[in-house]
């Protein structure tokens, strides 16, 4: 009878045993994976990136470019020097015009490049039709200079207002009225411009 009572209470002790055993791993296993999760917590995540605003603006493919035209001098005569205008791509052209044009009439030549349109002259007003650009002025763009000015103007204006589509006819006007004759010395305007006709009609 005690060896059989022995046996008993050994037996019965088996289970507490099991139980703390596992208990003890369960700790332990559990201890281990909150240190496996609080070091992956601290360890530097990949950054997701998304194409918001700020990303669109960075990327080259969602700008065009418009250009305006300085004149350089080359010694022997004038040069249209062109320099470019970065503009949103999915701007209207006379949106990318207009942004040109601001640059041209306010902006300052760099380096040897000049200018001959007349301080103060100032955008009215600029669209884009089916039958070509069309530039309303102010007064201050007929004002000052000889005919070497006068046509370096007009080519500036003509070649700015065609930097999207070379070939597109160029209607120009001051104060609303069409532009047919610039200055003093008489130079005649044939409306519209293209650049076709202003190579063959004058030189700078």
């Amino acid at each position: 009878m005690q060896d059989h009572s022995r046996y008993s209470e050994h037996t019965s002790r088996l289970p507490i045993i099991l139980v703390a055993g596992v208990s003890a791993l369960v700790v332990a296993l559990g201890g281990g994976t909150a240190a496996f999760l609080s070091r992956q917590a601290l360890m530097p995540q990949p950054t997701q990136t998304s194409q918001g605003p700020s990303d669109q603006a960075l990327d080259p493919a969602s700008e065009s470019t418009a250009r305006v035209y300085w004149l350089q001098d080359t010694g022997t005569s004038l040069e249209l020097a062109p320099r470019p205008v970065q503009v949103a791509a999915n701007a209207s052209p006379s949106v990318a015009l207009e942004r040109a044009f601001t640059t041209l009439l306010t902006a300052q030549p760099t380096g040897e490049q000049a200018s001959t349109i007349p301080a103060g002259t100032q955008l009215r007003s600029l669209s884009v039709k089916e039958d070509g650009v069309h530039v309303d002025l102010s007064e201050n763009f007929t004002q000052g200079g000889g005919s070497a000015s006068m046509t370096g103007r007009v080519a500036q204006v003509l070649y700015t207002a065609t930097s999207l589509n070379p070939e597109a006819p160029v209607w120009i006007s001051v104060e609303g009225k069409p532009l047919e004759v610039l200055g003093g010395e008489g130079i005649t305007v044939a409306q519209p411009l293209t650049r076709e006709a202003f190579q063959q009609d004058f030189r700078l």
